[in-house]
């Protein structure tokens, strides 16, 4: 029961957050508002309020920029809520302050707005913990999301400058940077040790079957 529980209340405030972007989305394209001044401005003390409010802000011209990051924002959250609830809401938040500083110091004189930032940190995050940890169905998610919007991997590369690269690449390295130093923080679930590693740990030493069979 506890577990239902703790999956509907994940997939409720996720639902809920994304529910909020569509609202100011809609706001900010139904009364003309100028929003993006609310997006990051690199190496700017106004644009240092981006930091904070450019994941919520999309573009009003294209809805395809909300869109395009509502699925994987949607899944990869559940992801790492349902994965790695000791420590989410730690990740969530530090991929959402540290990719906004990094791109505010090294992101091109432009507005940068838009969740990207956020789930390219959690798609690395999420696959690099699997590498780390070693733990194929983090990996598998990961690489689900990836299959599906393939063109995520590229979006680390300057191909289009319409397009805010540096929030992608930023977020991916903070993802990357979060894999490593949490590699030791418990997971929701942990990898079962095979009995010869418990075995190694202990300091038991292996049967010889041979020797066992010459006694014999």
């Amino acid at each position: 029961m506890k577990e239902i529980f703790d999956v509907f209340f994940k997939s409720f405030w996720i639902l809920l957050f994304l529910g909020f972007l569509w609202l100011i989305h809609f706001i900010n394209s139904y009364f003309d508002l100028n929003l993006n001044e609310l997006g990051i401005l690199p190496r700017n003390f106004k644009g240092l309020i981006g930091i904070f409010f450019s994941p919520i802000i999309h573009s009003k011209q294209n809805i395809n920029h909300l869109l395009n990051n509502s699925f994987p924002f949607l899944i990869l959250s559940w992801a790492l809520f349902y994965f790695y609830k000791p420590i989410a809401w730690k990740v969530f938040i530090y991929s959402w302050i540290f990719t906004g500083i990094f791109v505010w110091i090294s992101g091109r004189n432009a507005y940068h707005i838009g969740m990207s930032g956020v789930i390219y940190s959690l798609l690395f995050f999420i696959f690099f913990s699997g590498v780390f940890r070693k733990e194929i169905r983090l990996m598998t998610v990961a690489l689900l999301v990836v299959f599906l919007y393939g063109s995520m991997v590229w979006g680390i590369f300057p191909y289009d400058w319409t397009v805010s690269f540096e929030s992608h690449f930023f977020g991916a390295l903070t993802g990357v940077v979060l894999a490593f130093f949490n590699r030791k923080n418990n997971a929701t679930f942990k990898v079962e040790k095979t009995q010869w590693e418990i075995e190694e740990e202990l300091g038991i030493e292996p049967i010889d079957f041979e020797k066992e069979i010459e006694k014999e």
